[in-house]
């Protein structure tokens, strides 16, 4: 009777805000890095068009560019600890820190598919939106005093249209250049403001092998 293939928890963290961005995921033991880069890609919610780097043990891992090492390889060669730590970084710019824990390695489970979610917390960042600095100042001013004004601009229009009493008319009569502006900026704070993660989302994803196309970098 062959044994079963080795599978590792592993939890992903997203550095340098709070409240936590986090993952847990189950891979096989054979999954190289570069497969691992696509695999976090989909979990966390980037898109995989900026270059990444993987640090373990002193050694970068990843995109040639870099001058990393060869990411080809699996983490069964590692012979991680429970509790080991590495780094992934995603986009050089706005330089998206993840700690990379090892929680756990057990057996496969007979039937179950890899890799596999099973927790998370709170929607990834916007791309190229300034890391995570650049992150907390547009989620502070989405719940700014700018985007209360706004507000008040989009409940003003909307009593407008009430107080024609007009259905026939096409609500684009009622629009301002204030308006339309205060609506580009609300929706502009959209991604900034919704905190959502959906763990069922992330495992269709997984089912589709969008972590094999994403493992492959979508340059601009």
């Amino acid at each position: 009777m062959s044994e079963l293939p080795k599978i590792i928890q592993l939890k992903i963290r997203l550095l340098g805000i709070s409240p936590m961005i986090w993952r847990r995921v189950l891979i096989p033991s054979a999954t190289t890095l570069r497969e691992l880069h696509g695999v976090l890609q989909v979990a966390m919610g980037w898109e995989s068009i900026h270059l990444y780097q993987f640090d373990i043990r002193a050694v970068r891992y990843g995109s040639f560019e870099l001058f990393a090492a060869n990411p080809d390889v699996p983490l069964s060669d590692f012979a991680f600890s429970q509790n080991e730590t590495f780094l992934y970084v995603y986009d050089m710019g706005d330089h998206w820190e993840h700690e990379v824990r090892i929680e756990a390695i057990s057996d496969a489970a007979p039937k179950k598919s890899y890799p596999a979610c099973i927790g998370g917390s709170r929607a990834c960042p916007p791309e190229d939106c300034g890391g995570a600095p650049g992150y907390l100042d547009r989620r502070d001013e989405a719940d700014g005093y700018d985007a209360w004004k706004d507000m008040g601009v989009m409940v003003d229009f909307l009593e407008d249209v009430v107080a024609a009493d007009a259905p026939n008319r096409p609500v684009s009569d009622f629009m301002s250049d204030d308006v339309e502006t205060a609506m580009e900026r609300m929706m502009a704070r959209k991604p900034f403001v919704e905190g959502n993660f959906s763990r069922g989302a992330v495992n269709k994803r997984f089912r589709a092998g969008d972590h094999r196309d994403l493992m492959r970098q979508q340059l601009w």
